[in-house]
């Protein structure tokens, strides 16, 4: 199981919430198995968690125009948007 972690700032975090929950059959092509955990923070800045079981379907589908599209009709400021694979970990 891969988590990927999505950062990028929009131009006004309502507009992208209610255009993020409209994307569960996009997100169905993400290889995914668990819920999507996301939030939004200051200077709208917004983030999103995903579990794959696939982490190459999942960077061919965040690549995929079907993507990016979404991310643009959300408001997403595109040269913000960030991806991060937590391949690491740190017992405590």
């Amino acid at each position: 199981m891969a988590r990927v972690v999505v950062v990028a700032q929009c131009k006004d975090q309502g507009k992208w919430e209610a255009g993020f929950k409209t994307h569960r059959e996009l997100f169905k092509t993400y290889g995914i198995s668990e819920p999507v955990s996301y939030g939004m923070g200051e200077a709208n800045h917004v983030v999103a968690c995903f579990e794959t079981n696939d982490l190459a379907t999942f960077m061919k589908a965040m690549d995929s125009p079907e993507t990016k599209a979404a991310m643009e009709s959300d408001g997403l400021v595109m040269d913000s948007v960030s991806v991060f694979v937590l391949d690491k970990e740190l017992s405590v």
